[in-house]
């Protein structure tokens, strides 16, 4: 069998089944394990209750709980840079299904997992070694998945393939808010500590299973099989090459970056809890009005990809961030006075905040292939970790001189985005 080559991936064809195909499995799997990824917050008060000590106030027990769901993201960027190494050197496909099990498995043993009552201490623990090894998964996955797509459509649909896989990731997110839902309306508080809380995670499990077993049918992407045919790879540490070669273009994507979690932290992650803090708006409607921005997140992602393609990322994220930083503004403002518009107006905010979906295009042509998943995944895991971690922080000290705190801190960041984005280069192939 002829072996596919670079030039024809960067080819002027037209997206084929086959193309499809793979961009549906990868966005699948990227949804699943986004969905184990998140599905501990939203059972964090029932997970604080039966894995930490009864007499703990619950202050602190609250404190322990989010922080063992914290150290799934500290881990990321180790996780994503060993996983990252091996795939510029033994392939993309092998770490991109490696991913997905790493996931799996400790999600459904989280579901399995004795609680405090049965073993003491030894279970919080065991709880943070599954976390851990869930935020090494994830390190691995979303940087892995872009390249992967990206080196499997032609180049001009580069864009499009990593909106579609985004807005995958942010199905990820819906999906876990939906099945929390529907298992709080179906058992009561007492029935879903007694056990109920547990479905989530073997659901996410075996669906993960199910997911990484359907990947096995996915192929390596034509680039790294064209590399590793020409003995192309890279000579050395793939992470030193990137440090010490490409020190502009891990500075542009760590930027970029910041500009991602930005709107996902902020407006997606946060605003549900600042509506009821802040505008007094009741619980119920919150989390319709977050579960309207989601999806209009999703459908952004895939409609800024495109324009990506069309028009050039520069453009795009440019504008893009403009758009982001007034909406966002708007919005926090026109809730003072008119709080009916809630629902349209989170819907469209989450729409803009889909500029993120042209973001990873970017990351990825700008680092050359043979260190290309290294190049990407430090930038990203490494900006992640550090400005999605503080973002939380910085929002809330903003909050005690300004309720419009979270909206200027997603103004200053677009401009940063904005800025940015004239530096943007792709990388020689």
């Amino acid at each position: 069998m002829t072996v596919p080559t670079a030039p024809l991936v960067a080819g002027c064809r037209p997206l084929t089944g086959k193309d499809y195909r793979t961009l549906a499995l990868a966005a699948l799997g990227g949804a699943l394990e986004f969905y184990d990824f998140i599905i501990f917050v939203f059972f964090a008060n029932a997970i604080g209750q039966l894995f930490f000590p009864p007499a703990l106030p619950d202050w602190l027990r609250t404190l322990q709980t989010f922080g063992i769901f914290a150290a799934g993201y500290v881990v990321r960027p180790l996780g994503g840079i060993v996983m990252a190494h091996f795939g510029d050197l033994l392939g993309r496909k092998r770490m991109f299904t490696l991913s997905i099990l790493l996931m799996s498995l400790p999600t459904l043993a989280i579901g399995l997992l004795p609680t405090y009552a049965d073993i003491g201490l030894a279970a919080p623990l065991l709880l943070l070694a599954m976390r851990v090894l869930q935020g090494a998964a994830v390190g691995g996955e979303v940087p892995g998945a872009w390249v992967f797509v990206s080196e499997h459509v032609p180049a001009h649909h580069t864009g499009y393939a990593c909106g579609v896989l985004t807005a995958g990731l942010t199905v990820g997110i819906l999906l876990g808010s939906l099945v929390a839902t529907a298992l709080n309306t179906l058992w009561q508080p007492a029935q879903v500590l007694a056990g109920a809380w547990r479905w989530p995670f073997l659901l996410g499990g075996v669906f993960g299973l199910a997911a990484m077993v359907l990947r096995r049918w996915l192929h390596e992407t034509p680039v790294f099989a064209e590399l590793a045919q020409r003995k192309a790879l890279a000579a050395e540490m793939p992470l030193k090459s990137v440090l010490r070669s490409h020190r502009a273009a891990v500075a542009v994507s760590m930027l970029l970056t910041w500009m991602l979690s930005a709107g996902i932290v902020v407006v997606i992650l946060m605003t549900p809890a600042l509506l009821q803090k802040i505008y007094h708006i009741d619980a119920r409607t919150t989390l319709q009005a977050n579960t309207l921005a989601t999806i209009g997140l999703a459908l952004g992602c895939i409609v800024y990809g495109v324009l990506a393609d069309r028009a050039g990322p520069r453009p795009v994220l440019f504008i893009g961030a403009l758009l982001l930083a007034l909406c966002t503004y708007g919005f926090y403002t026109t809730l003072r006075t008119q709080p009916a518009l809630l629902l349209p107006l989170y819907g469209l905010t989450g729409f803009f905040v889909g500029v993120v979906g042209a973001v990873p295009s970017v990351l990825v042509q700008a680092f050359p292939p043979q260190v290309r998943f290294s190049g990407l995944s430090f930038s990203y895991n490494v900006s992640y970790a550090i400005f999605g971690g503080l973002t939380p922080v910085a929002v809330t000290l903003m909050l005690k001189n300004d309720p419009l705190a979270p909206a200027w801190y997603v103004i200053a960041v677009c401009a940063v985005g904005m800025l940015t984005a004239l530096f943007v280069r792709k990388a020689p192939d």
